[in-house]
């Protein structure tokens, strides 16, 4: 009478279990749905507009608000004085004040950054925004047009501007050369090309099937 008492309420325990194991994958599934377009912020600065074609690709590709980073004092048009001004600011921390204002960035769940490489460097510009925004808790998410030098350290100083983040891997591809007069390339059949290595990366972060 005893062992056959026992057994019930093993079978009991074990379908409690399984409700419990079932709940949390149901909850699970939940969480796993693709991003909401409102839960998406692409910031990203942009020179020579090859950047701007990027943050373009990945808004059509998973919705969200699109927002350039535009300066209270813009660059100089001349290359060579911006070169100086950006090495000189990078030497001495100087953060560029930015005209653009982000409202309510608490309601975002994932946030785009986009730039080009500077000095080899996370352009300062940038840095400012990060500084100005708390991103803490949120899917950071890094990419980069270049003159064919590569990101420099730009993706580890996102990483270290945003410590409190889940800052995924990001993406980099090659822009113009404004050194050579050369500016928005991707465009045409280089845009249909980087359309298809940006949605490959979407798909490996799991941002997009």
């Amino acid at each position: 009478m005893l062992k056959h008492h026992q057994s019930n309420k093993e079978m009991k325990n074990a379908i409690v279990l399984l409700i419990i194991i079932g709940t949390w994958f149901t909850s699970g599934c939940s969480n796993a749905q693709p991003m909401s377009p409102k839960n998406i912020l692409i910031v990203y600065l942009s020179r020579t507009n090859n950047t701007k074609a990027i943050a373009e690709i990945i808004r059509n590709n998973v919705g969200g608000k699109l927002v350039a980073l535009e300066l209270e004092k813009p660059y100089p048009e001349n290359y060579q004085a911006t070169v100086q001004q950006v090495v000189k600011e990078n030497e001495t921390g100087y953060l560029p004040l930015l005209n653009t204002k982000i409202d309510s960035i608490q309601n975002y769940d994932v946030v785009f950054v986009g730039f080009p490489t500077w000095d080899m460097q996370l352009p300062p510009p940038m840095k400012s925004f990060l500084h100005q925004y708390d991103l803490s808790g949120k899917t950071v998410i890094p990419f980069n047009a270049n003159a064919g030098y590569g990101v420099g350290s730009g993706f580890q100083t996102v990483k270290d501007l945003c410590p409190n983040s889940k800052v995924l891997e990001g993406f980099s591809i090659r822009g113009g050369v404004e050194r050579d007069g050369v500016y928005l390339v991707i465009k045409d059949e280089k845009a249909k090309e980087a359309e298809r290595e940006v949605r490959k990366w979407l798909q490996k972060i799991k941002l997009m099937k």
